[in-house]
């Protein structure tokens, strides 16, 4: 139960951002629906074809669609509400971001994923969606940035599969690895931190 509820929490915060990117590229509303379908949605569809789920649970399951969907089309009538509120979207995205790569890491573990899969398919759920978003928008991906975005994912997938290894349950796996993933990009946000890039003569 617990699960289902973060990740349609974390649907609905990435229909959000990603519908206020569709928005601010000055799409109509069935683009921002599209963006925001796609933020929202992505990620997991990538995670069922790597886990070998078909046909994906996001495209089957009428709530996550309707959430996607619902969610997106609101953010046309309020956008400019939202856009004031860019920061506090910042905040939503990084819990968003913690919600999609433990619960990814949790459902590769429930189909037989080693712990390393997981992580990475945790992380991938987590990036997936906001990669397809950003290539829609013909905009280089958040995570081949600078953004400490990427990163945090991919550890609290990992720290999922530790909690779990050790015997602890899954629903506590969840709440510390999305708490971890949260905190680290939320301080990252505040401190701007960012990893190192090439140094060009």
């Amino acid at each position: 139960m617990l699960l289902r509820i973060l990740e349609l929490i974390g649907i609905g915060t990435f229909a959000a951002s990603g519908a206020l990117v569709g928005v601010t590229k000055r799409l109509d509303v069935f683009g921002v629906c599209v963006m925001g379908m796609f933020t929202a949605l992505g990620g997991g569809v990538v995670r069922d074809l790597l886990l070998g789920v078909h046909p994906p649970t996001s495209l089957v399951n009428p709530v996550n669609l309707g959430t996607a969907f619902g969610v997106s089309f609101v953010v046309v009538f309020v956008h400019a509400v939202v856009m004031r509120l860019r920061r506090q979207i910042l905040v939503l995205d990084a819990l968003g971001m913690g919600l999609f790569a433990s619960t990814g890491a949790v459902v590769a573990l429930e189909h037989g994923a080693g712990p390393l899969a997981a992580a990475l398919v945790g992380g991938t759920t987590a990036i997936g969606g906001g990669v397809i978003r950003d290539v829609l928008v013909n905009e280089v991906p958040l995570l081949l940035q600078r953004e400490f975005y990427a990163v945090p994912a991919l550890l609290a997938a990992a720290l999922v599969g530790v909690v779990v290894h050790v015997g602890l349950s899954t629903n506590l796996a969840l709440v510390v690895a999305t708490t971890f993933a949260f905190v680290l990009r939320v301080v990252s946000l505040w401190r701007g931190w960012g990893l190192p890039t090439p140094r060009i003569e």
